[in-house]
């Protein structure tokens, strides 16, 4: 509810700024998931159409999109869906939009005027992972043309172990027993190299 304080403070940022700065609403939480709710796109979106080296980045996993199609779209918002194959989604992603309702708002929001982003994130290994991240990746290009496509992989740190068994159970131990190594520079945990590596390899 403290719009005029956000404003501010996103002016602020601007004004101290050398160059393009970059706004991240997705970093912690789904833009889009409460925006019936907030309706703070509303707001936001003809925000920055005002400010020429400030960037919106909306990233979400719903096809909550509405209020999206609702406003004029400009340069500086980017909406960027997080997607993943339909069975990691379907074990590990409840309460959010299912593949083919993310890519169709995607086109919807392309087809509006939106700048669009894929984010395939995180990949998870699983059996048949290389045949479920080629479909993704087929049918989401088939209908989208995203300017940026950004990859990751499933990486936690040491609680979150504890935090998704707390919270998922048996689900979870499953998804996390896996010979995960310690990252040097974040002590994040993640797939070893070569896995990653091969994954990588594969999707592009």
């Amino acid at each position: 509810v403290n719009y005029d304080t956000m404003f501010k403070q996103i002016r602020k940022v601007l004004s101290g700024a050398g160059g393009k700065v970059s706004f991240n609403m997705g970093e912690m939480l789904d833009s889009l998931a409460l925006d019936h709710i907030t309706n703070l796109t509303t707001m936001l979106v003809p925000f920055f159409a005002g400010l020429s080296r400030g960037f919106l980045m909306l990233l979400t996993k719903s096809s909550n999109i509405n209020n999206l199609l609702a406003i004029e779209p400009n340069d500086q918002t980017v909406v960027s869906w997080s997607l993943n194959s339909r069975r990691m989604i379907e074990q590990h992603e409840p309460g959010t939009a299912d593949l083919s309702e993310r890519i169709e708002a995607a086109r919807k929001c392309q087809q509006h005027g939106y700048r669009i982003r894929f984010r395939i994130d995180p990949g998870i290994l699983h059996p048949d992972w290389r045949a479920d991240y080629a479909g993704l990746i087929e049918k989401a290009l088939t209908i989208v043309k995203p300017e940026n496509i950004t990859l990751g992989m499933l990486r936690l740190l040491p609680g979150h172990f504890r935090l998704a068994t707390d919270a998922y159970g048996n689900r979870a131990r499953k998804l996390l027993d896996h010979n995960f190594v310690r990252g040097a520079s974040d002590h994040k945990l993640r797939y070893p190299p070569q896995e990653r590596i091969e994954f990588y390899t594969h999707l592009i």
